[in-house]
Formats: structure tokens, sequence, C-alpha cells
């Protein structure tokens, strides 16, 4: 059965069976979490969270990142994932599931739950839940449900019961418990809600009280993916791809498909933004230049980000979620970077003339039926003098095909852990990067929480 290989993979698999490539990933998405929780601490809405959390109280078994203080874990995981993904700099994998931002978190809050981790249990426990909720994301058809919300909490729900340590029936229980707290919905990216940062909490925590739920005996439906009302049905429109989800399980790794974002916005404007910025190196433009820009895009990319651009209750999501924004962004200030998309530069009058200029449309043939081509991008440039430029980009650059470098992860960590001012001393900073890097030399990975808290 489906379910019961799913769950013995997690509890069974051994960390020296794991290759050197998805192990070497996850470490990139270690550092890449750990700066983007840095940068997004101090971003709208994380202080309400945190705010709230320390009022409800509790047991104090795990830490708040930069922040400082205990609370249960459920409910740290709650505020360090809604950081980690505030400014949309986590890794993603599509269609759109962020799965770092609670992975991450999740793995760090369970280890102090339990009272310490070695960092080969902790790097096989983020291994083995990003590849369960890779494999089911794979086999997924969300149709406006947030890939995030409905498939990451079986990765952090897995991640939580191999620290705990869970038994076999235990897993599976937590697994099905993860089931029926999938949800959510892309209309909170579409109207630049905050609910895009809570969400990857909500994930973070909902894994958590799964397995903790799973280990004191509360069951969930044993048919959770195969069931005539499972996931398959559900949230794979009765497409029962059994053998993609289980098939040469601990051979073939799916979450070699993860996407390290060079920009801080949604992975569907990652290849528009490097179409135009390619054309910028390439021909000089400038904004006083360019008549008009038309763009292609898929119909899953132009119903999630290619919208017509409009400054709402919370500008940086906006902009974040917005192809028009994003590529007049680039053009204008030959770049994109996270200050970019602060409110004073999204309300720039001069970034909104920009944005008139550009001109998104659907093209259900652009990606040939093919998933690796879900956020290929066509784009034309008229000039004011009547010339015509034209870019593909088949897939963003940190894509699987064309990913970063570990300099490059490095750069982008030092990048985001400058961002807003100085958190945390320059000390921490430096120990953080050669730490990740030989995690699986580490008796205990809470020696990294120290470090990631503010003395400021």
């Amino acid at each position: 059965m489906t379910e019961k290989t799913l769950a013995e993979y997690v509890c069974e698999t051994k960390y020296n069976n794991l290759p050197k490539e998805p192990l070497d990933i996850i470490k990139s998405v270690v550092l890449t979490i750990l700066g983007a929780t840095i940068a997004g601490a101090t971003s709208e809405g994380c202080d309400v969270v945190i705010n709230q959390i320390k009022d409800w109280g509790g047991e104090e078994e795990a830490t708040i990142l930069i922040y400082g203080g205990k609370v249960p874990a459920h409910n740290a995981v709650l505020a360090n994932s809604t950081m980690a993904r505030a400014l949309d700099i986590c890794d993603s994998m599509n269609p759109g599931v962020h799965i770092g931002s609670s992975s991450v978190p999740t793995a760090l809050a369970t280890a102090e739950l339990v009272g310490g981790c070695s960092g080969k249990d902790f790097l096989a426990a983020l291994v083995l839940g990003t590849e369960v909720a890779a494999r089911i994301n794979a086999v997924s058809d969300y149709d406006g449900f947030d890939p995030t919300g409905v498939c990451a909490i079986f990765a952090t729900t897995a991640i939580a019961g191999r620290i705990l340590h869970l038994d076999l029936q235990q897993m599976s229980n937590a697994l099905a418990l993860a089931f029926n707290k999938s949800g959510g919905s892309f209309q909170s990216h579409i109207d630049g809600s905050l609910a895009v940062r809570v969400n990857q909490g909500f994930v973070s925590h909902g894994g958590i009280m799964c397995a903790q739920l799973a280990r004191r005996g509360i069951t969930g439906p044993k048919n959770f993916l195969e069931g005539v009302y499972g996931y398959f049905h559900l949230y794979a429109k009765d497409k029962y791809n059994t053998e993609a989800v289980v098939t040469k399980l601990g051979d073939r790794f799916e979450m070699t498909k993860t996407i390290f974002k060079n920009y801080p916005s949604c992975g569907g404007t990652l290849a528009c933004t490097d179409a135009v910025l390619q054309l910028v190196r390439e021909k000089g433009l400038v904004p006083e230049d360019v008549a008009r820009i038309d763009i292609k895009v898929t119909p899953y990319i132009y119903k999630l980000v290619g919208h017509e651009f409009q400054v709402g209750d919370n500008p940086m999501v906006n902009a974040q979620f917005n192809i028009q924004y994003c590529v007049a962004n680039a053009l204008l200030r030959k770049g994109s970077k996270l200050h970019h998309f602060t409110e004073s530069y999204v309300r720039d009058p001069k970034i909104i003339e920009v944005v008139k200029k550009i001109h998104v449309t659907s093209d259900p043939d652009l990606d040939l039926g093919k998933p690796e081509l879900l956020l290929k991008t066509d784009m034309k440039v008229t000039t004011t003098r009547g010339d015509v430029y034209q870019k593909t980009v088949d897939t963003p650059s940190g894509s699987p095909g064309n990913p970063p470098t570990r300099e490059e992860i490095i750069e982008h960590f030092r990048d985001y852990a400058s961002y807003g001012g100085k958190l945390l001393p320059q000390g921490n900073i430096d120990k953080l990067v050669p730490l990740v890097s030989r995690l699986e030399e580490i008796e205990d990975v809470r020696n990294l929480i120290p470090l990631l808290i503010s003395q400021y």
C-alpha cells in the first residue's frame, strides 16, 4: 500500500543510506532558510504573530528565533516559519510548494522538544520529509489550492515524527492526520494578504501537532492517498499515480528539483525577471527607450502573478506576486533586490509609469505539457525607435539544470542576514556558514540556536 510504503521509508531509512546530492541540497536549504528567517524577522505581521504566541503562553519547549524566549514547540514554529517565508526568498519547487521555510524550523523546534538531535539525524529527517512531500507534490493538480498548505505539511509531519522516533504505525497515522490538515488557497497571494506568510506557519504548526497526536494514539484514515476521498481524488483529480509516489524510493530523489531563488519574489516571476535583466545587459535597455513589453506565460502562472498590478494594503506582497512590478523593477533598477520590494520603492511613481508599458498574456501552448516548463516565459520588447528584441527563458536561474553554486548560496545567506539592519552580531553570521556546511559532524543541532538570537 502506498501510504505504508511512505511511512516505512521515513521510519527505516538510515542516514548512511542517503546519497550525497540530496544531503547537499538540504544543507543549502538550511542555510537559505536561516538567512530568510533573519531577513524576515522584522517584516510586517511577524511581530503580531509573535506577540500573540507569547500571550498564549504554555510550556517552554522551543525557541522563537531572533526574538528569543521559549513557547510550546508547535507555536514556536508558527512564528519561525512565518518569519522564514515573509520575504519570499526561500526555496521552492514547481508548481509553487515552499517546503524549506517549514521543514527547517520544524526540525529545529522538534530537536529542542526531544532534548537534542545529532546533525546526522537532523539531516536525515529533513531529506526524508522533503522527499515525501516532493513526491506527493509531483502528482498533484492543485487548481488554485496553495501547494504549500496542501503538501508541505507532509514534510513537516514526517520530519517531526522522525525526530520524535515514531514507530511505523504512529508515522502512518501522523501522515494521515497531515492529510486532514491540508489546505490553503492561492487567493491569499493574488489579494496580497499576509496570510501567505502565516500559512507557512500553519504548515509547521500542524506538522508537529499531527506527529504528537499520532504518538499518543490518535489515528488517521489508512487510505489517505488512495481512498475514494483521499489525496489522489481531492488534490490530483483522480490520477492514481502510485508508482510516481513510491517507485525507486531511496534511489531517485524528486527533491533534486528544488529551486533556489535569485530574486526575492514569487517563483512565477523569476523567468520574466531573468529575461528582462538579460536584455538590459545585452542591449543596454533603459525605461525611456521602451515603448512596450509583451510577456507570455503559462496559464497557471498567469492566474497567480499575471494580473494587473495594484498597490493594496500590503505593498510588498502585492509586488512580490506580480509580473508587471517585477519586470518594471528589474528594468528601472537593473536588478531585483530585497529593498526593491519595500513600500517606498513599490510606491515610487517612476515604477508605476514603467508598469503601464508591460502587458502579460496567457499562452496555453507555452509549456508543451511539460511540468519542467511551467515557469517558461516569452518576452518581446518594442523600443521607441521601432527595434524589437525577443527573449525566451525556459527555466529561471537557480532551477535544476542551472543550480546556484555553493558560493552563491553563501552570498545570498550573507545578503539576507544583513538586510534590515544588524539583528545578529557578525560573529554569529560567520559561525553559521561553516556549521551548516558540516552539519553531519555536529553532536547536537541545538548548538545553532544561540547563534540565531538577537543581542540588540
